[in-house]
């Protein structure tokens, strides 16, 4: 069994996922506008961060889910397993952007971070999680279980109001990104 502090958490506090969205959004931007290859390392790296244990190695998720989530009010809950999967696509992504630049393909690079900032945009400024959508159609089509994510085979289940949570739930979603 992996420590806890290697697992991506079970539930994530949208608002955190939101802002590192709009990180990633800066950061492929800039990429784009000044092509700083470090910005592609710091992006593939930050994915790769919270593929493996969420909020825990990624400077951006922590800055977003200790600082500035907080203070954007009570913490929105959404399941984790999407977050994780959305992460791994942009994992693929940004390494994709990264090899493209180093290998001297720079539209590859280039098209590779579009790609970023389109799918990072819809997150950060409407809430919609491109990775999370793909994910949901996964599981409706059987290729992923329908346990690991209840909520992804019930779209309904978005819609209705959060169960009241205890003080130690909200400290895991807070903790988590």
């Amino acid at each position: 069994m992996r420590p806890t502090w290697l697992r991506f958490p079970a539930t994530v506090n949208e608002k955190a996922a939101r802002v590192v969205a709009s990180g990633v959004v800066a950061q492929a931007v800039l990429f784009l506008a000044f092509r700083w290859s470090f910005l592609l390392i710091t992006l593939a790296f930050g994915f790769l961060a919270r593929v493996i244990a969420g909020p825990t190695f990624s400077a951006l998720a922590r800055v977003a889910v200790h600082v500035i989530a907080p203070r954007l009010g009570e913490p929105k809950t959404v399941a984790g397993s999407p977050k994780r999967f959305a992460q791994g696509i942009g994992l693929a992504v940004s390494s994709v952007a990264l090899l493209g630049w180093f290998a001297g393909a720079s539209t590859v690079a280039v098209v590779a971070t579009a790609v970023l900032v389109f799918a990072a945009s819809l997150e950060a400024g409407l809430g919609f999680c491109l990775g999370c959508w793909m994910y949901g159609h996964l599981v409706r089509l059987g290729l992923l279980p329908e346990s690991s994510c209840v909520e992804c085979s019930d779209v309904s289940l978005r819609r209705r109001p959060a169960p009241a949570t205890t003080a130690s739930s909200v400290a895991n979603t807070v903790n988590a990104a």
